[in-house]
């Protein structure tokens, strides 16, 4: 997920965009946004044990924030009732080594370390829902753009950070089943195109992956293992990656993609080069980040990855109507792929911890981990989180408003859970 002050400078890949002939469903009908409701439309049927999943890391900092989550009546109730009771079927929850500095203040971005995912995944369960376990190797934000190692790992050679990785990896599943954590996918890596924990020598990133599958293999061997990259639109780096993934051994069931629309090219596009890698390589493909907005105003005082100033023109409008239709057609999308297993919405209820100043929520920031980053991770980051440290950058890509309350788009899950196509829904009561 790439931050919003680097946003702008992604317009530029929009020339580079492929569109693959990959057959996918025709645009459905549309209908317009009523007064008191909006229509959702359920997907095709969708293959047995498909995950609709939903990415809520940040869930655990928000509440200790003071946010508060209502269902469409206005009742307050838990996260993961509303997202249980909506279709949601598995949670995905990142993990970092260590997001602390030396005198315990967290580097933020929900301060995801194994005792916060222990208590999403045991909150996960309560609610019938499997766990997504999403291991970034690093002590806070791994992708394209920087694959920091742990501080502990940093004068580790290859051997000793695999081996630290393989620990590592065994003892935090083995903490999350040991609280009651149903796991169901172990992603070996966040977005890793460019390296992992460090390492950027493609050998070296195939031994820990490889490291990473066998601690996945040993402790939970009913569980999927995943492999994860982002920009599909990029010709040929998928199959590029499959073919060093399969040159080197690695052993992993499920080849995800990230896709934002805003950055990602079409998802035509995505389908072809997903399906390619299904037909040639034998694995299953997923959809393993996505998010669209329902506005383009902002309700925290710190700038949207997708805004006025970034996006204004994108194949959905900006409204709760179109984030609905872009979750339905995703679903679409991800089910009529070759070995299509699931979607999983990023960070679906990450919204402001306060609308009033930034200043105000500054201290919660601080305080609790509940923005991307907290003025503490400059440490671990100087040149990003160090200069750019702040709130969510996607509170208006949520299925809640600013207040807590659900927006009637989130239905969109539930409705292609019951591979129904209903009219109209009951609007949210806010």
């Amino acid at each position: 997920m790439k931050k919003p002050w680097i946003a702008a400078a992604w317009v530029l890949m929009l020339s580079l965009l492929i569109g693959c002939g990959a057959e996918i469903p025709a645009e459905k009908e549309r209908m317009a946004v009523q007064e008191d409701s909006l229509p959702v439309y359920g997907a095709e049927e969708l293959p047995g044990e498909f995950i609709l999943g939903m990415d809520v890391s940040s869930v655990l900092a928000e509440e200790r924030s003071g946010v508060k989550y209502y269902d469409f009546d206005g009742t307050e109730r838990d996260l993961f009732a509303i997202l249980a009771a909506n279709g949601i079927n598995t949670i995905r929850v990142r993990i970092w080594n260590d997001p602390f500095d030396k005198d315990g203040n967290g580097y933020g971005g929900g301060n995801c370390d194994i005792g916060a995912a222990c208590e999403i995944g045991r909150r996960a369960a309560d609610n019938e829902m499997k766990l997504l376990v999403d291991f970034h190797y690093s002590d806070f934000w791994a992708d394209p753009g920087k694959q920091f190692a742990p501080k502990a790992w940093r004068d580790m050679d290859i051997g000793e950070k695999t081996e630290a990785l393989r620990s590592f990896t065994e003892e935090s599943l083995r903490a999350l089943l040991d609280v009651g954590a149903s796991i169901r996918m172990v992603q070996i890596g966040n977005e890793i195109n460019s390296g992992l924990a460090g390492e950027t020598e493609w050998q070296n990133i195939c031994r820990l992956l490889e490291a990473g599958a066998e601690a996945v293999r040993e402790t939970c061997p009913e569980a999927m293992v995943a492999v994860h990259f982002t920009d599909p639109q990029r010709a040929g780096s998928f199959s590029w990656y499959a073919e060093t993934l399969a040159h080197y051994g690695v052993d992993y069931d499920v080849f995800a993609s990230s896709y934002y629309p805003c950055w990602h090219g079409t998802q035509e596009n995505l389908s072809a080069v997903l399906s390619d890698i299904a037909r040639t390589f034998g694995k299953k493909v997923m959809v393993m980040e996505t998010a669209y907005a329902h506005t383009l105003k902002d309700s925290d005082c710190f700038a949207n990855t997708v805004s006025e100033d970034t996006f204004a023109e994108e194949p959905y409008p900006f409204t709760v109507q179109g984030q609905a239709d872009f979750v339905n057609d995703m679903i679409d999308t991800a089910a009529c792929m070759e070995k299509g297993i699931g979607v999983c919405y990023w960070e679906g209820a990450w919204i402001a911890v306060g609308t009033r100043s930034r200043e105000e929520n500054s201290e919660k920031w601080n305080q609790y981990g509940s923005g991307w980053a907290s003025g503490f991770a400059a440490e671990y980051d100087p040149e990003d989180a160090g200069r750019y440290w702040g709130g969510s950058a996607v509170d208006n890509q949520a299925f809640f408003d600013a207040q807590g309350h659900a927006l009637e788009s989130l239905k969109a899950f539930s409705a292609a859970n019951a591979g129904e196509r209903p009219e109209e829904v009951t609007a949210s009561g806010k």
